[in-house]
Formats: structure tokens, sequence, C-alpha cells
């Protein structure tokens, strides 16, 4: 019997047995992370003594979140942004340096997907084509082309991309997010190769397929079934599923791995 359900991960407990002391004093932008899998990520880098930056276009949420990190662990710093203007990405990364001196690590989370429309791709909406490119593709070069001369600068950098695992899937009725998606593997790979004199790492991150306290009118709850029965783990992932391989993806211990992509899927597809 497969079981799933949504979880709030506003108030959990991150697991301590992942330990990487080498992010201790790391400055980490997360995008998206006033919600879901982003605010976990943002628990889970400060209590390894990490220092998440809480970058969200909806600042309440992102303060909230920065309110639950300093509580439970130590430093946050939320800062509204919109990943879609140029502007506000450079305004982002300016408070960043200002305030906490040092860009180390970038994730680019944020994404269009909870709420798109589900359709065959002729009949898919053209602005929610155009949002999704924006946010899913623009959103990622923007953050990542502002943060890479303060990692230049240190000779020293990490960039986690967050692809999905439904792009190798071809799912239907998703060409938008399925497309943005996979652009993250072929922009990490080259990526890696520009930035790898300045020891800058670049990886793509697919997730899979989980519930979080985000509604999802896209995905009825008998795809989630679905999907975690063809999973060779049979249990629905946790936030702390996928925050430990982006502990290690902007930590020291992956120094040598670049322009990869690593699934946690619970084996739901295979490269």
């Amino acid at each position: 019997m497969v079981e799933i359900g949504k979880v709030d991960y506003s108030d959990f407990e991150v697991d301590k047995s992942a330990a990487y002391p080498t992010l201790k004093d790391r400055v980490v932008i997360i995008t998206g992370a006033g919600q879901g899998i982003g605010r976990g990520y943002a628990h889970y880098f400060a209590a390894q003594g990490a220092i998440p930056i809480i970058a969200e276009i909806n600042g309440e949420a992102g303060e909230k979140v920065a309110e639950e990190v300093r509580t439970k662990h130590g430093d946050a710093l939320a800062i509204q942004v919109d990943v879609t203007d140029l502007d506000s990405v450079t305004n982002l990364v300016n408070q960043v340096l200002s305030q906490r001196g040092r860009i180390d690590c970038l994730i680019n989370n944020a994404a269009v997907f909870s709420k798109i429309t589900m359709a065959p791709f002729w009949e898919l909406p053209v602005d929610e084509w155009k949002a999704a490119v924006d946010v899913n593709i623009t959103g990622a070069f923007y953050c990542a082309r502002a943060v890479v001369p303060a990692m230049q600068e240190a000779r020293w950098g990490r960039i986690v991309n967050v692809s999905s695992a439904t792009f190798l899937m071809g799912l239907p009725n998703y060409l938008h997010y399925i497309t943005t998606k996979s652009a993250m593997v072929g922009m990490s790979r080259s990526m890696a190769r520009e930035l790898g004199p300045w020891n800058i790492t670049v990886n793509t991150f697919w997730p899979g397929v989980m519930q979080t306290e985000i509604e999802r009118p896209s995905v009825p709850n008998e795809r989630f079934k679905e999907y975690t029965a063809r999973q060779s783990l049979q249990r629905q992932g946790t936030i702390h599923d996928l925050a430990k391989p982006v502990l290690f993806l902007c930590s020291e211990e992956s120094s040598y791995i670049t322009g990869q992509s690593l699934q946690a899927d619970g084996g739901l597809t295979f490269v």
C-alpha cells in the first residue's frame, strides 16, 4: 500500500545526522525559499551553521521563514526579489554583499509549477508558457549571472540549478514546465565549463515527486500515488531526502563534482 499525503514543513526538525562542517559561515542564496521545499533547505543550511538568504517574491513569507530559522538555528536574512527582473536580482546580490559580505552558494529553486495549467501544448495559454520561461530559465540565468563576480573574486562557489525528475518521463500536458526544467541540465553543463577556472562548481539537482503544504491543483492526488508506486523505493519523498543531497553539492566534499546531475527521486527515473 502506497501512502502519500501533504506535509507542512513549516515546523519540522532537521535530521542532524547530516553533518557538513565545511558549510559553516557559508552564505547561501535560496530562491523561492518562502515556502515548501525551499523553506526546508533554509532550515537545513542554517542547522549546518550556514547563513541562508531567503530570496522570495512574497516578502512577508520570506520574513516569516527567516524568523523561523533564526529562532531555531542561527543567522538568516530575507530579501524580497523578483527573479524575472534583472534590477531586482542585482539589488538582491548587492544587499547580500552589503549585509553579509560574501556569496558562496546559489540554489536556483524558484519555479512556476504548483498552479500551472495542464493541457496539450497546443492548448496551453501563451502567457503561462512565457511565465514558465521567465521564472524557470531566465530567472536562474539572472541569478547565476549576478552572483558570479563575487564567487570569481573569492575563487570558490557553488551553483545548484534545480531541475525535475519529471522531464525524464516526458509527461504529457506539462510542456512548459518540462521544457524549462530540461533546460537546467544544459545550462549547468555550460556554466560548469566556463566557471571551472575559478573553482566554482555548477550542478543540476533533480528532486522527485513530493507534496508539501503548497496546493497543487495541477497534480491530482491519484497522480502522486501513481508516481510513488513506480519508484524503486515506494514511499513518498520528504524534505529530508532532498535537503541532504543539496547540502552535499554545496559543501567542500563535492569539490571535484561539476557539470553533473544528481537525482533524488526514490528510483522513479534512471539516466
